[in-house]
């Protein structure tokens, strides 16, 4: 393991160097290296012609004069790429109840979904500490995505992060004046108020880190753990959020695929929870103890709140109640299925027995890997995601996880970090133009998979080795033996 973390930190110093560079190539790439069309996020094709049409319908010869009498450098941009206001009326009733939608099922993926789903993996005697995990990371980083988190992430800045306009949510505004109301739109989503395209983005923001606590259960601090949480929200998913889904964010500009968040949400977590799980070490018994699930019947409940929330996730991503939202859906389903049987048959195969936890988890290993291609791919590359993503996650959170002896306690990395990785490399392979607009690559979706799993892991080490030294990261043996709801919270399920 420490040929792995000494990997790691080998292969961020490289990719500083070239981060450097791309740094000094920006200060001559063209400004169309930012159009919205290289973003998985961007506007939906009809919201920015809605946007352009008032230029549109000018007469052609005082375009002409005006185009000649301007300064090239005046010239307006095709698209707004910043934040900016409309009057009411610009705004779609249909896409704003969707997307209003999309919000409520996102956050009912963690709370309750991914607290239940986690919670009943875990002993009993660390059952309330790990639902506590998921509520307090929904709060906490509710304010600290409008502090600062949303401005880093999706407003104009460099290649690698957002600007501040947008901290402490400044220019964000609805004004109901005399003669109407103006609102601001993000340029993400100009067919919404601003304010539900921020709690959207924050619904993913407040999911991924809470993803990485099923690799940490039962044996980190809930001080330290807060403190990581804050600091990783801050410095690792805003910039990957901003370099894949800000039209001029560094992959982004590049053309890689990611309609939801398979290298934003899932590869960023399932690395860093890896790394959470290696610097933390073992549980105590771990290997020699049993350590079975409490009470599945929770992590069944939990699984089938995620299922369901994940419609808003995918269908939620393509901005607007449209046929792409339909098609998001559909795939969805599709992978879904299709995982959740391969995972059971191949554990059936190879263990005699098929589990409930292993087809629920096989679920949710096809959530995982159609994530970044749900937008983009057809019937095909949605069976073939899931069942590729069903049996791979199967092997990782079984034969990996025991070969390499690390202990990653609800498999956190053998399925969301596993499973972002095959649907990232997938979507390259299985992208239909004609659906998502746009070819895929398989080159560019490693650059993507690369990227994320060498920044995040870095920093994430880095992070938990200042916080260890600072206040410790670690509960003592005696309060692992005893369990985290009475040694950290001083309650207890009965």
């Amino acid at each position: 393991m420490r040929k792995f973390l000494m990997s790691l930190l080998m292969a961020g110093s490289l990719l500083a160097g070239g981060v450097g560079a791309a740094l000094a190539d920006d200060a001559s790439a063209p400004a169309a290296a930012s159009a919205p069309e290289a973003s998985a996020s961007a506007p939906a094709p009809d919201a920015s012609a809605a946007v352009a049409a008032p230029a549109a319908s000018a007469p052609a010869a005082d375009a002409t004069a005006a185009a000649a009498s301007a300064p090239a450098a005046d010239a307006a941009p095709a698209t707004p790429t910043a934040p900016f206001s409309v009057d009411s009326s610009k705004i779609s009733a249909g896409d704003t109840a969707w997307m209003l939608t999309s919000t409520a099922l996102v956050l009912f993926m963690t709370i309750p979904g991914l607290a239940l789903f986690y919670g009943g993996m875990v002993r009993k005697k660390n059952v309330l500490a790990t639902l506590m995990q998921s509520f307090a990371i929904t709060c906490l980083v509710t304010i600290i995505w409008t502090v600062v988190g949303y401005s880093l992430a999706f407003t104009p800045g460099g290649s690698f992060i957002g600007g501040f306009s947008r901290v402490f949510m400044a220019g964000m505004n609805y004004i109901k004046g005399d003669k109407g109301v103006t609102l601001t739109v993000s340029h993400l989503a100009p067919t919404i108020p601003e304010t539900v395209y921020f709690v959207y983005q924050m619904t993913f923001a407040i999911i991924t880190p809470a993803l990485i606590t099923g690799a940490f259960a039962d044996r980190m601090k809930f001080s330290a753990m807060l403190v990581f949480m804050s600091l990783w929200s801050i410095i690792v998913y805003a910039p990957i959020a901003h370099m894949v889904w800000e039209p001029s964010g560094w992959l982004a500009s590049q053309g890689i695929l990611d309609f939801a968040g398979g290298t934003v949400v899932h590869i960023n977590a399932g690395i860093a929870g890896l790394v959470c799980c290696l610097v933390l070490g073992k549980r105590i018994g771990y290997g020699r103890e049993a350590m079975a699930p409490h009470n599945l019947t929770l992590t069944l409940i939990g699984a089938s709140m995620l299922w369901v929330g994940w419609f808003g996730f995918n269908a939620g991503s393509a901005l607007a109640a449209d046929g792409r939202a339909g098609f998001a859906m559909f795939t969805t389903q599709v992978a879904t299925a299709a995982a959740a049987l391969a995972w059971m048959f191949a554990e059936w195969a190879s263990k005699g027995k098929p589990s409930v936890l292993g087809i629920v988890s096989g679920a949710v290993a096809g959530l995982v890997a159609v994530t970044p291609a749900s937008g983009f791919v057809g019937t095909t590359g949605a069976l073939v995601i899931g069942i590729v993503a069903g049996v791979v996650c199967f092997w990782s959170a079984t034969w990996l996880k025991h070969k390499f002896g690390y202990d990653d306690s609800l498999d956190a990395f053998g399925v969301h970090g596993i499973g972002g990785i095959i649907g990232a490399i997938l979507t390259g392979v299985f992208a239909v133009k004609d659906i998502g607009g746009a070819d895929g690559s398989v080159l560019l979706q490693l650059k993507g998979v690369v990227t994320t799993l060498v920044y995040s892991g870095v920093v994430s080490f880095v992070l938990l080795k200042i916080i260890d030294m600072v206040m410790g990261i670690r509960v003592t043996h005696e309060e692992e033996r005893e369990g985290l709801d009475v040694s950290l919270h001083g309650e207890r399920v009965e």
